[in-house]
């Protein structure tokens, strides 16, 4: 095929049939699956009609025919487009589709409807994308963390010989070496933490299940069942609407604390923080992670009022708009600029900057790369 039918072809795809010109074979198939979806209100006949199984075949039709990245978004579009939800809730539709994040918050948030039959098939899928962020992030995360918790565990006073890191003293001390005795002198020594407990950091995550958090809660729930892996960390995770639930009990299995949420409700920040405040037993030693639109629906003055005193207690408070790759979230400006103005750091943070972000927090230190843009702040 040459330059100039190519770009024809490409256009045909693109105008869909209103352009002149036929398509054979995959771009035939390809054509019908996007006027299926995109023509649906302009052309008569158009759309995924209400047969699941009609629909099972659309889906493996654009399986076949386009990239998975493709795919995810016409999946997406389709649910949003031509109100399919209630035909996720069939196996034979759940069996058909590309799991993504996407479709995994669309499936949480119908859980409480779901027939029984669909209930393991809607399983299925979240454990495939459970697993496919887990090994995505969980390598990343555990060293990123494992490592500034040894680093902040250091002292630079060892009181004993034992007690010397001697690696990494030597690493430290190399601007002193004496050539002519060839030696290292240390000015200063590295040693291991004396007496160091079990337990060096406390975590609380209290994340935000309205609609329009999905993909946040997706990745906190992963997030959260990696770090509570973790001997040096006591992690807690708690979701929330216009109650809460804590679901720290399930994280032994990031399936089981995503099918522990609720998506869709409303949301009583206030109500949140008060809740996570009780399980706060060292607070100099706690990070508390808000991961929030911040729309609050309670007492927004107490809410702030929860927040400034966890702050003033030694909590070291973050909030997090958004914790997913979907780019500069919706928020409310009113409460982020408030929340800044505490001191407390208020941005949006991808998948992959999480781990960074994390140990940025235990070592107490100021947090840049990985924060989506937002604006105004």
């Amino acid at each position: 095929m040459d330059g100039e039918e190519e770009r024809l072809r490409r256009w045909r795809l693109v105008l869909g049939g209103a352009a002149e010109g036929t398509l054979e074979g995959v771009d035939a198939r390809m054509d019908a699956a996007l006027t299926a979806l995109y023509d649906a209100q302009e052309q008569r006949g158009a759309g995924l009609g209400a047969s699941a199984p009609r629909v099972a075949r659309w889906l493996g039709d654009i399986r076949e025919c386009f990239p998975a990245g493709v795919v995810q978004v016409m999946q997406k579009d389709a649910i949003e487009r031509l109100d399919l939800t209630r035909l996720l809730l069939e196996p034979e539709m759940l069996e058909a589709v590309e799991p993504d994040v996407h479709l995994v918050g669309t499936l949480l948030s119908l859980s409480r409807l779901m027939p029984e039959r669909a209930r393991e098939s809607a399983r299925a899928v979240v454990r495939t994308v459970v697993r496919e962020l887990e090994a995505r992030l969980t390598r990343r995360t555990l060293t990123a963390v494992s490592g500034a918790l040894d680093r902040s565990a250091r002292t630079h006073r060892p009181r004993r010989t034992a007690e010397v890191d001697w690696n990494r003293t030597i690493r430290a001390n190399l601007r002193n070496y004496l050539p002519e005795r060839r030696t290292v002198v240390p000015s200063r020594l590295v040693g291991y933490a004396r007496g160091q407990r079990a337990v060096q950091r406390e975590v609380v995550l209290a994340v935000d299940q309205s609609g329009s958090m999905a993909a946040s809660v997706v990745y906190a729930g992963v997030f959260a069942a990696v770090l509570a892996s973790m001997r040096s960390l006591k992690t807690s995770f708690v979701a929330f609407d216009t109650a809460v639930a804590d679901l720290t009990d399930r994280l032994h299995d990031p399936v089981e604390v995503l099918f522990g949420t609720q998506l869709g409700g409303g949301t009583d920040i206030n109500r949140a923080v008060a809740y996570c405040e009780r399980l706060v037993t060292r607070p100099a030693g706690t990070i508390f992670l808000l991961i929030s639109d911040l729309y609050e629906g309670g007492p927004r003055e107490e809410m702030l009022r929860r927040i400034a005193a966890m702050t003033a207690a030694g909590v070291q408070v973050i909030v997090l708009l958004a914790l997913s790759d979907e780019g500069t979230p919706q928020y409310d400006h009113d409460n982020a600029a408030a929340l800044a103005a505490m001191g407390v750091p208020v941005f949006a943070c991808s998948p992959d900057a999480f781990p960074g972000l994390m140990a940025a927090a235990i070592e107490r230190r100021s947090y840049d790369q990985g924060r989506i843009p937002v604006p105004g702040r």
